[in-house]
């Protein structure tokens, strides 16, 4: 059985400043998780396209931590549970200055309906 910690390499800098997947195909989000082993940044499950769980399940790297100013949990998928974590390479987060959600300029007017019909 791995340990946790496995799944985490502290020196790893992120992808980038916003889901790494949402900007290839042109969407958006609504908040930002850090894969922790590679540093993948994809959106979180309340975000319509749920790439950071899909990298997780896809590469098999259990561990992420929120990308949003002010948090730091980390969330392991291999037991479900929330953990508090080592510091990682900076930047530990998107921009202060960047929407949620985002980015500001692909935001549907409708994005709280879209997000809602999608629960």
């Amino acid at each position: 059985m791995s340990d946790v910690t496995d799944f985490i390499r502290a020196d790893v800098a992120p992808s980038g400043p916003g889901c790494q997947d949402c900007e290839a195909i042109g969407s958006w989000w609504l908040h930002l998780r850090r894969c922790a082993y590679c540093g993948h940044i994809g959106c979180c499950d309340d975000s319509l396209h749920k790439h950071a769980t899909a990298h997780a399940h896809a590469s098999g790297h259990r561990v992420i931590q929120s990308f949003e100013p002010g948090e730091d949990w980390f969330w392991d998928f291999g037991s479900e549970t929330a953990f508090d974590g080592p510091v990682l390479a900076p930047p530990h987060s998107h921009p202060r200055s960047q929407s949620t959600p985002g980015p500001a300029e692909r935001v549907p007017a409708d994005w709280q309906e879209q997000l809602a019909g999608d629960a």
